[in-house]
């Protein structure tokens, strides 16, 4: 990494945090911003300057990453003085998953301001941000691609370059509604055990180490299983994805009632209190 490299980082929830940790372990100077001050003061204790404003966060940064929930809140954070405070050359890391809508739109924001954008979501939870496992899917102006690469690696394992930006956020849809769709299926299949009875974990056992015993569907059910929901990511933010899947679905002409299915059974989870808990918990309504 380049001595001096400054990184703002907007957004230091479970993922931004972590992201902001392995990059001070890189020896980046980081600044970082959350809208709820108290979860980016313990970055202070790692490295990092903790910032009163995006813009304060903003300035003279070689990179602004920006990790929020969703398209609106991360416009909101860039909006005013936050581009234009960037060092001369910096460029905009929008890694929030925000979907196919909300990247042009963040990708015009910065084109308004002169400022090079990659779109690149990142694939992983708690786990891999902590450890710099995740999977960044990466879209933007090839000739910043070197530079970028190296922040890249030092917050995951895996860069998959796809073209012009746009291309990531892409990708990350069809990625998510598998997620969501498998959390679905094997939320009603530990259920469906449990009601005939048999013991999901002698149907995990059964399937572990063959074409259909994926290793997400071990972990996860086993959570199930155990009824035990730690928060890796939220079932409210994985409804917000399968959101963003439906909507750009309905774009393009297309009927998704299986994601739709599953959307429900996030709404569920959520009014019955779960919103928080890990997107795990949507077996609590799928066992009803």
């Amino acid at each position: 990494m380049a001595e001096g490299t400054k990184v703002a980082v907007l957004g230091t929830g479970i993922m931004g945090a972590a992201m902001a940790r392995n990059l001070l372990a890189e020896n980046v100077e980081v600044r970082a911003w959350n809208r709820s001050s108290e979860k980016a003061q313990p970055l202070e204790e790692d490295g990092a300057e903790v910032a009163e404003s995006p813009a304060d966060a903003a300035r003279g940064a070689d990179f602004l990453l920006t990790m929020l929930s969703d398209a609106d809140v991360v416009e909101e954070a860039v909006a005013g003085d936050v581009l234009p405070a960037l060092a001369e050359g910096g460029v905009w890391l929008q890694m929030s998953t925000v979907g196919e809508d909300g990247s042009k739109r963040l990708a015009e924001t910065a084109n308004e301001h002169g400022v090079d954008f990659v779109d690149a979501p990142v694939v992983g939870t708690r786990q891999p941000a902590e450890q710099g496992q995740l999977v960044v899917l990466a879209s933007g102006p090839e000739e910043v691609r070197e530079k970028t690469q190296k922040i890249f690696d030092a917050v995951g394992s895996k860069t998959v370059w796809l073209g012009e930006a746009g291309a990531g956020s892409r990708l990350k849809l069809v990625i998510n509604n598998w997620i969501v769709g498998l959390l679905g299926v094997l939320a009603e299949t530990v259920a469906f055990a449990n009601s005939i009875g048999v013991d999901p974990a002698r149907f995990l056992e059964t399937i572990e180490g063959g074409p259909l015993g994926l290793p997400y569907a071990q972990l996860k059910g086993n959570m199930m299983i155990a009824e035990d929901f730690p928060t890796s990511f939220s079932a409210r933010l994985a409804r917000k994805d399968t959101g963003l899947v439906l909507d750009t679905a309905e774009t393009h002409d297309l009927e998704m009632p299986i994601a739709r299915a599953v959307a429900a059974r996030f709404d569920e989870a959520i009014q019955a209190g779960h919103g928080e808990q890990d997107m795990t918990a949507i077996y609590r309504v799928a066992r009803i």
